[in-house]
């Protein structure tokens, strides 16, 4: 259903499936938020186009499976011609968290999973979270992977970031583990950072992005596909050594404890941290009571403020923490957060902290 509401200043959305039945279960839900209006709604990636063109939203809420044209060559199409934040709707199937994993490498800002079959009915129960997307994305800027594409300047490299960067120069500190947190965005950002760890990367490495259980695992074996250290889905018991990395699982903290000296990953079913699980929080206090100051804390873009009170905790104890500048950010809140508590040593473009994570480890 098309709203009829006439705030100028409110967010612009259009709304794309196959579905009549989820175009108004989703119109229905975004038009329930004051700030949110949805101004079309289309059928299949070509009248999508055809509309953005003449209705020009802020957002598109965009479905993967679609006849005429798909959600992935719609994806493409929109980051060809006019780049926008576009948030997938996708099953909760291991295809459909495949191809989410191609559109988050496309440029998609976010994506929100929908059950797939009669359950689909069950969008209403994640409509809190599809409008908190739709905010964040309505002020996210957008990379375009492959293009000098950034909608808010220019000045960009062909992956979407600044082409030349100087030289940095970073202390020697020779942390035993590195931990990183990221949510809105993240999984571009990781796509970019982690390939560019050497192979023999003299500590472990472990990885809280916020994704629901059914993607993480896709996305951990797309990551180990591309890089040159081990990247695995974190499970009970995994050990944790130089050249790997572990992301959290979906719907699970991780927790890191040492076992006969050993650190190893323990996954932790407390209650979501801030609204999220898994949680950078949980898994860096899990790290200042095992590591103390031992540690290389990074925190990527995201929205929201995850990782701030457990990068405080690390910080007391003596570790390094570096922040994403706002300049590379799909959405500056994470980092934001934790600059704005004063705990960060380093703001560094993305672009740069793959080689200041080497050059503080390696020393």
């Amino acid at each position: 259903m098309l709203s009829s509401k006439s705030n100028s200043n409110s967010i612009k959305v259009l709304v794309v499936d196959d579905s009549a039945l989820m175009r108004q279960f989703i119109s229905d839900i975004l038009n329930s938020e004051s700030r949110i209006t949805v101004v079309g709604t289309a059928r299949d990636g070509r009248e999508a186009l055809d509309k953005i063109k003449i209705l020009r939203p802020d957002v598109v809420t965009l479905d993967v499976e679609m006849p005429v044209m798909d959600g992935l060559k719609t994806l493409e199409e929109i980051m060809r011609t006019n780049p926008l934040p576009v948030i997938m709707v996708s099953s909760i199937t291991q295809e459909g968290a495949d191809t989410t994993m191609k559109a988050l490498a496309m440029g998609c800002v976010d994506f929100i999973g929908k059950p797939s079959g009669n359950i689909s009915l069950n969008i209403r129960d994640i409509g809190q979270e599809l409008i908190e997307k739709v905010f964040a994305a309505a002020g996210a800027k957008v990379f375009v992977k492959g293009r000098s594409a950034l909608l808010s300047g220019g000045g960009l490299g062909r992956s979407g970031f600044p082409a030349s960067m100087p030289q940095i120069t970073m202390p020697s500190l020779r942390k035993d583990i590195v931990a990183i947190a990221s949510s809105t965005g993240g999984p571009m950002a990781l796509s970019e950072l982690l390939p560019k760890i050497p192979k023999n990367f003299p500590v472990p490495i472990v990885i809280t992005q916020h994704m629901p259980k059914e993607f993480t695992g896709s996305f951990a074996k797309r990551l180990n596909e591309s890089s040159q250290i081990e990247v695995l889905e974190g499970f009970e018991g995994l050990s944790l050594k130089p050249g790997r990395a572990v992301i959290a699982p979906g719907g699970s903290h991780l927790v890191i404890k040492r076992r006969s000296g050993a650190a190893v990953c323990s996954l932790s079913d407390a209650p979501p941290v801030l609204s999220v699980k898994p949680a950078a929080n949980v898994m860096f206090l899990s790290l200042a009571d095992e590591f103390g100051g031992n540690v290389l804390c990074v925190i990527l873009t995201g929205m929201g403020r995850d990782g701030t009170d457990g990068a405080t905790a690390l910080k007391r104890k003596g570790a390094y923490v570096i922040a994403e500048s706002q300049k590379t950010c799909v959405v500056y809140g994470m980092p934001k957060a934790a600059a704005d508590a004063g705990i960060v040593d380093a703001v560094l473009p993305l672009d740069e902290i793959p080689e200041a994570i080497v050059k503080i480890v390696k020393g």
